[in-house]
């Protein structure tokens, strides 16, 4: 069997870069956040609890972040004795844990939502928005793989309609924050009066 060990090199090469891209956003996130008194783990978790309708458990918050119940437990636990977050027994299941913010945990995620969402569109910004879509639909393609090794015989495909399905309902919650509704209100709107004015010029 003839192999193509250029392709082979490259299938690596892509895999580290891909971690590669992880870890340094990781720590820029880090770094956007500490500012705020907050981790990205932590950040992470509040955005979670935030924008997503109650009441939320653990379980909730490990599917939504890809990570295991146990760690996320321990994740948890920490922030509670930060003071970033409470627990609350599920009245109509007493094995369930549920959480909630504190005020603390308001606020620092209220000061550090603003730079962490304007990290993520600059961060991105030198792709142009059909160069997006297609990092997006390439990452899909690996993503529906890789579960497929997770999860042998399960419905992959109804699995990803799921997680896009609960994606989009969070990202309309997280507009809804008022730091960054105003700033997407703005961008449209000169978006909108650029293309105005492209339109007026080509009809002189």
């Amino acid at each position: 069997m003839v192999r193509n060990s250029e392709g082979e090199n490259l299938s690596v090469t892509l895999w580290r870069m891909v971690y590669q891209t992880y870890s340094w956003g990781k720590n820029c996130l880090d770094q956007i956040v500490g500012e705020h008194g907050l981790t990205m783990e932590q950040y992470l978790v509040l955005m979670t609890v935030k924008h997503h309708d109650p009441p939320v458990s653990i379980t909730t918050i490990a599917q939504r972040l890809q990570r295991s119940t146990n760690s996320v437990s321990m994740i948890v636990d920490r922030m509670v004795k930060a003071s970033l977050l409470k627990r609350v027994r599920d009245r109509s299941d007493r094995r369930v844990v549920n959480v909630s913010l504190t005020s603390k945990a308001e606020n620092a995620f209220k000061s550090a939502d603003i730079p962490a969402w304007e990290f993520m569109q600059q961060s991105m910004s030198p792709l142009s928005y059909k160069d997006k879509n297609t990092f997006a639909s390439l990452f899909q393609v690996v993503n529906q793989k890789l579960l497929e090794y997770l999860n042998p015989g399960a419905d992959v495909e109804g699995m990803i309609k799921d997680d896009v399905e609960r994606h989009d309902y969070f990202m309309k919650q997280w507009r809804k924050q008022p730091g960054i509704a105003v700033r997407g209100a703005k961008r449209r709107g000169g978006e909108k009066r650029k293309t105005r004015s492209k339109i007026g010029r080509k009809a002189v």
